[in-house]
């Protein structure tokens, strides 16, 4: 625990470097930051509206918009693990949202009991299997996987956007999206969880057990990576891969591996989407998650305690985000993305701050290093 804690002390004066930065950029554009900063934070975490009644709204929404970041997140810190920069996080998650909402369109017969888990497993599988292309790819013509990944995510737009198209949107839709999934296919809301405990959590809320499916795969992940033999090998892969190999590891096969999982992990976001939210598949539904995803993955240092960490900072900016921009005089909602792109910056210059501020703050050079 105190390594960890080690771990995210860099990014916690990364984010607070980035804080004062955009403060500064708040305050040369003629608004007040701490009134900017204020209403942000507490229309993400306050537990109060504005006539001083108890509300769930704030946190519900910061944490659904949360739940893709953490499985984005990692996606792209299992194959970092591994040595392997997984930039089509993307087309994975489009690919499995799409499988996801086929399976629960085409099967309609089955009960949910059964629905559910094949459209969750076929999210898994079509994401692990676009995610392996670039590995195979990789393993056995040694071709880049940041090339292919990247080439991968146009593809699966592409393909997923003619199938939607051409057979499964409805007659006279102008909207690019499939036809409603069968009712038994969807995943119950928190709303719908609490309601047994006497919570009252509102059903207009769209977070839903894809948020817990998200901090259990952070645990499996832990377990995976840190607790098991081929965890042990992607990790040696990732450290020195001329090494591993020496040591009998087959590199090629732990590679495949990374990214097969990487992509299953993406592929995931497809069931909070389709099974949890909009109840179909609707083309433009990622704002970019894939590639928030290794922000994220940066910002919590390649763990899962610090990627859901991370994944809560960046859903509660977009969700202050809307507030900030309907309610104050200059700032708009891209100050959100100001936000993101210096944090990222920070730390990215990391090496920077370990050498300067190493020498002030005990345990930061160490933690860096």
């Amino acid at each position: 625990m105190k390594t960890l804690l080690r771990e995210l002390l860099f990014p916690f004066i990364a984010v607070l470097a980035a804080f004062v930065i955009g403060g500064l950029v708040v305050l040369a554009i003629g608004d007040n930051p701490f009134t900017v900063y204020r209403l942000m934070i507490s229309s993400a975490f306050g537990l109060f509206d504005a006539m001083g009644n108890f509300t769930w709204d704030n946190w519900g929404y910061t944490l659904f918009n949360a739940t893709p970041l953490i499985f984005t997140g990692l996606a792209v810190s299992l194959a970092f693990k591994c040595g392997l920069l997984n930039i089509g996080a993307e087309g994975q998650l489009v690919v499995g949202a799409f499988a996801a909402g086929w399976v629960g369109l085409t099967f309609t017969g089955l009960p949910g009991m059964v629905l559910v888990p094949f459209a969750m497993m076929a999210a898994i599988a079509a994401g692990g299997a676009w995610g392996a292309i670039p590995g195979l790819l990789k393993a056995r013509f040694g071709s880049h996987e940041v090339i292919n990944t990247i080439m991968l995510n146009f593809i699966a737009v592409g393909l997923v956007s003619y199938l939607t198209q051409s057979r499964y949107k409805a007659t006279g839709d102008p909207i690019m999206q499939t036809v409603p999934i069968a009712d038994q296919a969807h995943i119950a809301r928190f709303s719908t969880l609490l309601s047994p405990f006497g919570i009252n959590f509102p059903n207009r809320i769209p977070l839903n057990l894809a948020f817990l499916l998200a901090l259990l795969a952070c645990f499996l992940v832990w377990v995976f990576l840190w607790k098991t033999k081929w965890g042990y090998e992607i990790r040696a892969v990732g450290m020195s891969p001329l090494a591993a190999e020496y040591g009998g590891i087959s590199v090629k096969r732990q590679i495949v591996l990374a990214m097969a999982l990487s992509g299953a992990l993406a592929g995931m976001v497809g069931i909070n989407e389709v099974l949890g939210y909009r109840y179909r598949y609707y083309h433009d539904f990622s704002p970019g998650y894939g590639f928030t995803g290794i922000a994220v993955a940066l910002l919590g240092r390649n763990h899962p305690v610090g990627i859901v960490l991370a994944a809560i900072l960046f859903g509660a900016l977009i969700r202050g985000g809307l507030f900030v921009d309907i309610f104050t005089d200059h700032v708009s909602k891209d100050l959100v993305q100001v936000l993101q792109g210096i944090i990222i910056l920070f730390v990215a210059m990391e090496w920077m701050f370990r050498r300067g501020l190493g020498r002030f703050i005990p345990g930061l050079k160490k933690a860096t290093a």
